[in-house]
């Protein structure tokens, strides 16, 4: 995790998100959003492989995001990535502003 900013947390994301790794990450965020930060930064640059659960727990970011009146914002998204969210419509829910208003939508970039 990049601690640059203790403002905003960013949890770098490399290798594979799959069934046997998609836990700890999910932990983390759990743990992060605890903090309710306006912001968290998920930082794909190193992504190789994501699997159904690695695109759940993205999707639980997001969820629990939005309760605890947290952006998420994706950064570094690969081109493969991007185009899942998209035929997911998971893109769509990034966009959507958290529960309380504090913070607005998300950004992708491939």
């Amino acid at each position: 995790m990049d601690r640059s900013d203790p403002d905003v947390p960013i949890v770098r994301v490399g290798g594979d998100l799959a069934y046997a790794t998609a836990t700890p990450l999910r932990a983390e965020i759990d743990r992060l959003l605890a903090a309710r930060p306006a912001r968290l930064v998920l930082d794909f640059g190193d992504l190789i492989f994501l699997d159904s659960t690695g695109l759940s727990v993205i999707v639980h970011a997001w969820r629990e995001g939005q309760q605890a009146g947290t952006r998420i914002e994706l950064r570094a998204v690969p081109r493969f990535l991007a185009t899942i969210l998209d035929m997911t419509g998971v893109t769509g829910l990034l966009d959507r502003r958290p529960t309380d208003g504090r913070a607005s939508g998300s950004t992708a970039s491939a």
